[in-house]
């Protein structure tokens, strides 16, 4: 590893004699120089210095080749409770930058040019910050632990260190201690180095810790660079440590009290279970995102109870933009998905404004989750998921392998999510601490994660008992996915009648042959029926089965649509007619087709 010559020789901490209590005056001659470094690392770079470099999704290295892990909450006063949430916050901001960024061979990386101003408007807020020998609150503030653990990897990559400034004092938690920290300022206290084979950083944040990973080219393994550095000898005050109340900058943590966390709840559509779960869960300083009003905007879909939250923000603009857009878009297609998906993100980047400094916890519907996790406002997080379908790498894998054995049904491979969304989803599902499902099949693929609640129930009246009857309904639409081609065939096979529900999206023809017609408005037409059948290879709300279930009205299904097997459900399953026949057989009552 090379140094610049400003670092090749050990720097000796010289001891003072007391620590001198600030003064405005002496603060205001600070922030002159300040000013005028500012400006001079502002020209010299304005001709010379280092630029921002890119993010690469597609570079892949086969290696981590340095690694810093340090733990995300260092203080655990009341006091300073505060402080580490904006710390947190600000480490969000800035990994959020930082996450993927391509590092040439012989490419000098700046941590300001990468990272950019710490202010306000871009969403950093006020953490500690170290200046004249005191840990005082500023904008930014925090941001020293991640140059710290980009120089530790740096190290151990063996980069050459073209600027590198050590801490003036000791701070606790931090790498001062052993001599291998990286103090930063914007703008002329900089982190800046160059490695000699090209690297892919990686920084997330993880509830507990944050972590920095430098991906590269395989090399032997060698002992973590050593740097001699004399050791700061004083260590960093701050006023709940320094007993100096008459100090102009002293804080009166008393008057203020500690800092509390409080969850964030993040919904989309409005489900009776989700809306039950959250009113048991929430507290009154919790905080709600919603898409918008619906009892304002007479819409039930969002029609979510707002009462008993601190504060409510939704996202109106963003949700009709939605509706308008899927509205305009075919019944079917990658077209529609596309839309959907599209005004997700635009609504996800929405209702980020609920999410403040003090919340650490979230709970968020599935369909924001990808979006908000790309972004890293999960990172030092709790999170949970409020999951309606499954996720999107084991959807598109169920889907491949149905189209792989039958490619004439082409509406199987309509549409596939980008493999950086699918990895995204993937991600923040293995970060999440639980996952919060009334969908039995969702639930199965996350083990003692999951939290299972119960499929609430419609209240209808129980339909009418009929000795024989060959008439069964089809909850659609009818599409591949849904299990259409399969009740066709024992449609066929046993002489049923279809009641359809939904549109018809395999052609106007799919049912030929077979005596079908369409369900009439209203609940009546559940007595006319012998079963309701879905024999789904995917099912995201079972919502009509659901309705047949508490009126009495039997169920044959896969478990693809969510439910367990009981009594008036009959678990069959996926893309097996046979089994399918067999299963209409036994709930119909008869062993072969009339004549």
């Amino acid at each position: 590893m090379t140094l610049a010559p400003e670092h090749r020789l050990s720097r000796v901490s010289r001891p003072v004699a007391a620590w001198a209590t600030p003064s405005r005056w002496s603060a205001l001659i600070f922030s002159a120089k300040v000013l005028a470094f500012r400006l001079q690392r502002f020209l010299v770079d304005l001709r010379t210095g280092p630029r921002r470099l890119k993010k690469s999704e597609g570079a892949r290295f086969p290696a981590i080749v340095g690694e810093s892990r340090t733990k995300l909450w260092s203080d655990e006063r009341p006091e300073e409770h505060a402080y580490q949430l904006g710390k947190v916050q600000n480490l969000r901001r800035a990994v959020d930058a930082l996450d993927g960024v391509l590092v040439p061979a012989g490419t000098v990386f700046s941590f300001w040019q990468q990272i950019g101003r710490a202010s306000r408007r871009r969403g950093f807020v006020t953490g500690r910050m170290l200046q004249q020998g005191c840990l005082v609150p500023a904008t930014g503030g925090g941001l020293c632990q991640l140059s710290n653990a980009l120089y530790e990897a740096a190290l151990q990559v063996e980069c050459e260190i073209v600027e590198r400034h050590a801490h003036s004092r000791l701070i606790a938690g931090s790498a001062a201690a052993s001599g291998r920290d990286a103090t930063v300022a914007w703008n002329y206290v900089d982190l800046r180095f160059r490695p000699h084979t090209p690297i892919r950083i990686e920084a997330r944040l993880t509830r507990d810790e944050l972590v920095v990973r430098f991906h590269g080219l395989p090399r032997e393994a060698a002992p973590s660079a050593s740097i001699p550095q004399a050791q700061p000898t004083l260590i960093a005050r701050s006023c709940a440590t320094c007993g100096e109340a008459t100090c102009f900058r002293h804080e009166h943590h008393a008057a203020h009290g500690p800092a509390r966390g409080r969850t964030a709840f993040l919904v989309d559509e409005n489900w009776p279970e989700f809306r039950d779960y959250i009113a048991q869960a929430h507290q009154a300083e919790d905080v709600f995102g919603l898409p918008l009003d619906g009892a304002k905007w007479r819409l039930p879909r969002y029609a979510w109870p707002v009462d008993g939250f601190s504060r409510v923000r939704s996202a109106p603009i963003q949700t009709l933009a939605r509706t308008v857009a899927i509205r305009r878009a075919p019944a079917q297609g990658p077209a529609r998905r596309q839309a959907e998906l599209a005004a997700a993100e635009r609504i996800a980047r929405r209702l980020t404004r609920v999410l403040t400094p003090d919340v650490t916890r979230v709970c968020v519907a599935q369909s924001l989750l990808p979006y908000l996790w790309r972004e890293g406002h999960l990172g030092g997080r709790e999170v949970e998921v409020l999951m309606t379908r499954l996720p999107m790498a084991a959807l598109q894998s169920r889907l491949d392998s149905a189209f792989a054995a039958h490619p004439e049904r082409t509406t199987l491979g309509d549409f596939r999510a980008s493999p950086a969304l699918v990895e995204a989803e993937a991600e923040a599902l293995a970060y999440a601490v639980r996952i919060v499902t009334p969908h039995r099949d969702i639930a199965r693929l996350f083990g003692e994660k999951a939290i299972i609640l119960d499929w609430a129930l419609p209240s209808v009246r129980p339909a009418a008992s009929i000795a024989t009857q060959r008439r069964i309904a089809f909850p659609g639409p009818t599409i591949a996915r849904k299990g259409a081609y399969e009740l066709r065939q024992a449609a066929v096979a046993l002489g049923l009648e279809v009641i359809t529900v939904g549109n018809e999206l395999e052609g106007p023809d799919f049912w030929s042959g077979v005596a079908m017609r369409r369900a009439a408005p209203g609940p009546g037409w559940l007595g006319d029926i012998a079963a309701m059948v879905q024999p789904a290879l995917v099912e995201e709300r079972p919502r009509h089965l659901l309705t047949a279930l508490a009126a009495g009205v039997p169920i044959i299904a896969t478990a693809a649509c969510g439910l367990d097997a009981q009594d008036g459900v009959t678990i069959v399953p996926p893309n097996d007619p046979a089994a399918l026949i067999e299963a209409l057989k036994s709930v119909l009552g008869y062993s072969r087709p009339p004549h």
